[in-house]
């Protein structure tokens, strides 16, 4: 039996105690309790603080399916971001990049990508990064300044530190998944990310290269766990279909001009879910809103319902977000994958990778 068929939406949502606490700023502050100057001013121009009112978890803040406990912005996820790679290389170049990795990123986050027929790579929305800064005066400002060019901050994909491929662990990726599993179930603690956190050293992959990785086997196999928990979530058809319904609310407000696509770069997520409350009429996007602020459970099936007309719904593959990071446990820069000295980790990571939630995820569609 594969170890997530028994965690379904509710036995997620429920798995971790109500009172548990996450705090932003102390959370930051462990990541790297040095904030140079540098950060907070970069932190303030138009292209990236903007990102204050775009959500991490795409969306999934404005409908009662979910139960997220917090709010975590792209900004926030952006300076944490910088930070951990400024904790690790005390590099400004490096760190600016991670800044700015998400400058391009709509309202709703990965929803664009969704919009774009791009739910499994989800990558669409980082093609615009250039563009961004290069309209952004007070940010070209700055690095002209410092005499950065924009070509070294605008693909932090060329760091290995800031981002790698799946499975390896980066700043990106080591960053996004503590908040995300605090907001969505619960499963970190501040207390719990610095034990977690303080294990963590830069070493040497196979091919010689810099990536995050663990100096004990018994941490990274935690880290993995709740990660690879964490992913479960976005592999199950609540959020697929969430992230699906609110790409074609989106679009069918743009082609019904309800908003624009630039509105989608310049107004608040809050800004754009108060304008389509006050919709009037648009009988098409009214039942799809209406349905995304109000439905509670999903159907799962692998049979398209009856009366099809009546539901909204899906059937599609999703990024898989895991991870099978590095473990040195012998005091060297030189790790192997966890997977490679850990039987845990190697079921629960092929396990998540065979799960499979049922063919179609369907919602009974509401009325406007």
């Amino acid at each position: 039996m594969n170890f997530y068929d028994k965690l379904d939406w509710q036995t997620m949502l429920s798995a971790y105690p109500a009172e548990r606490t996450f705090d932003v700023s102390e959370y930051h502050r462990i990541l790297s309790p040095d904030f140079p100057d540098f950060l907070h001013e970069y932190a303030d121009v138009p292209s990236l603080s903007r990102l204050g009112d775009v959500g991490l978890l795409c969306g999934t803040d404005w409908t009662p399916l979910f139960k997220n406990r917090f709010f975590y912005s792209r900004l926030n996820h952006s300076i944490g971001v910088a930070l951990i790679v400024w904790h690790f290389t005390h590099d400004k170049i490096q760190s600016l990049a991670g800044l700015f990795h998400d400058s391009a990123t709509p309202a709703f986050s990965h929803v664009a990508d969704f919009r774009a027929g791009d739910a499994l790579t989800q990558t669409a929305s980082e093609a615009g990064t250039k563009q961004f800064i290069l309209r952004d005066r007070v940010l070209c400002g700055l690095l002209e300044r410092d005499g950065i060019s924009v070509e070294k901050i605008c693909n932090y994909h060329i760091y290995p530190v800031a981002d790698n491929e799946c499975p390896q662990l980066s700043a990106d990726r080591l960053e996004y998944m503590f908040p995300s599993g605090a907001a969505f179930l619960g499963s970190w603690t501040c207390a719990e990310v610095q034990e977690i956190y303080s294990d963590i050293r830069i070493l040497k992959n196979k091919n010689g290269i810099d990536e995050l990785g663990f100096s004990s086997v018994k941490k990274a196999e935690e880290y993995c766990r709740k990660f690879c928990e964490t992913a479960h979530i976005l592999q199950l058809n609540e959020n697929k279909l969430a992230l699906s319904l609110l790409a074609d609310v989106i679009s069918v407000a743009v082609r019904e001009h309800i908003i624009s696509e630039e509105d989608c770069f310049s107004l608040s997520e809050a800004q754009i879910i108060e304008r389509f409350e006050n919709v009037r009429g648009h009988g098409a996007f009214m039942n799809l809103f209406k349905t995304f602020r109000a439905m509670k459970t999903v159907i799962h099936s692998d049979r398209l319902p009856e009366h099809r007309e009546k539901y909204y719904v899906t059937s599609q593959q999703v990024k898989m977000r895991y991870i099978n990071p590095l473990v040195a446990a012998d005091g060297s820069d030189k790790g192997r994958r966890l997977s490679e000295v850990s039987r845990t980790a190697a079921a629960l990571i092929n396990d998540f990778l065979s799960y499979k939630d049922s063919s179609y995820g369907c919602v009974r569609l509401l009325h406007g």
